[in-house]
């Protein structure tokens, strides 16, 4: 049965919520109650499911009973946690590729043993000083992959080896879309993941990382048109944009779905098409950010996602989770389970 706006899963992101808490201590390490309070804090924004953004906890680096205690945080809030996001993790980092690797399948395993059904990841590497010290991070150039093929291919093998594990545990792997690496343009993401050439593996249309950018860009209809097919999973941002190209100008700044420079109601009808059923995750970035990403969430199942079931479905080239793994009742794989009491 097609997913609809009643039971389309939708995920908050977690991009407002540092891994640092305000005695300098981290997240990573605090006690299940402070993880249950975010959630908690999560799940009364109106969200039944949260994407795990591992820059506030890693959980591929929790010990098995630390994950226990995350999972049980989870529950205890009545929200599921179908998605672990890998932010700037990429597996061609010159110092840290190797060690990005084995985090990957760390996170792949953690997903498994939580539930989650996505792993996103991606090539884009750590801030440069410039980056963090500017207001918004992508006015400003950052790591280029090289125009190498062998390094092109060793990005094709690395993401086959984290695929197969991903099958082999019963998790989609998705490659997210970003600026200025193998998955910057649409020609290069979709050849990209042509090359892995696994349903397993698919790709984040995110293309709220590009049209953010400060000089010439795609279309972002193109973008979507060409990577929408491939599609698994998908987190979605907008931003208004303004050029003057004569003068060679351009900006971009956060702006709710709904208002941004891409039409997400035409950009959702066009998912349909080409099969998309994945979990969509809603993001935006200052201000609060959380309350922003449930009025994206309110945007799309109002006017953007389909309200009756039977509508004309395309077919993916890429597994989609709603079909690889079970759902235990009408709505999410049991997404917003009862909240427990606290004792």
């Amino acid at each position: 049965m097609a997913l609809t706006a009643d039971d389309w899963p939708i995920t908050a992101a977690l991009l407002q919520s540092p891994g640092i808490r305000r005695d300098g201590s981290s997240v990573q390490d605090a006690p299940a109650e402070t993880w249950r309070e975010k959630f908690e804090e999560v799940a009364d924004a109106g969200f039944d499911a949260v994407d795990l953004t591992d820059s506030w906890v890693r959980p591929g680096d929790l010990a098995p009973e630390r994950l226990d205690e995350f999972a049980g945080a989870v529950r205890a809030a009545g929200i599921a946690a179908p998605v672990i996001s890998l932010v700037r993790k990429s597996v061609l980092d010159a110092q840290h590729g190797d060690a990005n690797l084995a985090y990957s399948h760390r996170s792949i395993e953690a997903a498994a043993a939580i539930g989650a059904r996505v792993v996103c990841v991606g090539l884009h590497q750590a801030l440069t000083p410039a980056q963090q010290q500017a207001l918004w991070f992508w006015t400003v150039p950052g790591h280029v992959d090289p125009d190498d093929p062998a390094e092109r291919a060793r990005a094709v093998r690395r993401f086959q080896e984290l695929g197969r594990h991903a099958a082999e545990v019963g998790v989609l792997l998705s490659l997210e879309l970003y600026e200025d690496t193998y998955l910057g343009t649409a020609e290069s993401a979709v050849r990209l993941v042509e090359e892995v050439g696994m349903p397993e593996v698919g790709l984040n249309p995110d293309v709220g990382n590009l049209v953010r950018l400060h000089r010439p860009i795609e279309s972002w209809r193109e973008l979507y048109a060409a990577t929408l097919p491939y599609a698994n999973y998908w987190q979605a941002k907008n931003y208004a944009r303004d050029e003057d190209p004569i003068r060679g100008w351009y900006t971009a700044v956060p702006a709710p779905l709904e208002t941004g420079m891409i039409n997400y109601r035409e950009v959702f009808q066009e998912a349909l098409a080409a099969g998309f059923q994945g979990i969509v995750c809603t993001e935006h970035y200052g201000g609060d950010g959380l309350s922003v990403s449930a009025s994206n969430r309110d945007y799309l199942r109002r006017y953007a996602m389909p309200k009756r079931d039977g509508y004309r479905l395309g077919t993916s080239r890429v597994t989609q989770p709603g079909l690889a793994l079970p759902r235990t009742d009408s709505k999410n794989e049991g997404l917003r389970p009862q909240r427990e009491e606290r004792s």
